[in-house]
């Protein structure tokens, strides 16, 4: 999963910072499961109750219930808590664009982007493919690697094609994953 659940300016430490800022535990709900939402209730009342200490205690409190945010969020995902990472890494070039689109409205960017890199990874796969197809019948290395760029063209479309249509991914339409 990419990226940026788990870390302090990712999605899930954003929505428990206004959870707590606003006092509103409905905040930060939707980003855990359904069966977590009674241990991340009890989590922020905690959390409000510490706030009311020193300064120290309610930074110490915010970042467990950041913690326990982001573990519940990633155990609703099957995936293993690590740990909060820094804010500021680098997630590459889609993050950005897909929460852009998301922020604008206005998806058009991001999708002509992944448009783009999906056509020339499909585009080099094939080339690779076509470019060991004139092989010699007998020579038996040249063949594996044929069938091996051959293999590498088709199991790629055939990966992203089930992930973009729902049979693996961090989306609504998933087998896998969470429900929010």
């Amino acid at each position: 999963m990419p990226p940026h659940c788990d870390t302090l300016d990712g999605p899930v430490v954003k929505a428990a910072k206004m959870a707590l800022d606003k006092e509103n535990v409905n905040l930060i709900l939707p980003w855990a499961p359904a069966a977590a939402e009674a241990e991340l209730e009890k989590a922020f009342r905690k959390t409000l109750a510490a706030r009311k200490g020193s300064e120290e205690a309610a930074e110490v409190a915010d970042y467990w219930f950041y913690e326990t945010a982001v573990r519940l969020h990633r155990a609703g995902e099957g995936a293993p808590y690590t740990g909060l990472k820094p804010a500021g890494l680098d997630w590459g070039p889609v993050v950005p664009r897909a929460e852009a689109a998301i922020e604008s409205g206005k998806p058009g960017e991001a999708i002509e982007f992944l448009l783009h890199t999906v056509n020339e990874a499909l585009e080099e796969k094939f080339h690779h493919a076509m470019s060991k197809k004139g092989y010699d019948e007998n020579n038996v290395a040249a063949a594996r690697e044929y069938v091996q760029a051959v293999l590498g063209f088709v199991l790629w479309s055939h990966g992203l094609y089930a992930y973009v249509t729902g049979s693996g991914g961090h989306d609504e339409g998933s087998k896998g994953g969470h429900e929010h």
